[in-house]
């Protein structure tokens, strides 16, 4: 019997529990996480996959810059003195 792909999105048992898959669900990054994934199984060669880490790395930053953005703001705004 042959074992299920690791990069079969539809595999419903371990996948729910993953950390860093929610992680990544949350960041809106995920599907260009799994073309990261589905290019190095097919190549096997990280060099042969530069474009999709590259548009993952790109997504991934844009989150990081946005969530550090809203932090900041959160953060003033519970500094501000409250007004009477």
């Amino acid at each position: 019997m042959a074992s299920p792909s690791p990069h079969d999105r539809s595999r419903k048992d371990e996948d729910e529990d993953d950390p860093v898959d929610r992680m990544i669900t949350r960041t809106g990054c995920a599907e260009l996480h799994y073309a990261v994934q589905e290019c190095m199984a097919e190549h096997q060669d990280w060099r042969a996959c530069q474009r999709q880490v590259q548009t993952f790395k790109d997504c991934m930053s844009s989150f990081q810059k946005a969530r550090k953005e809203e932090l900041r703001r959160k953060q003033a705004n519970s500094v501000q003195p409250a007004q009477s």
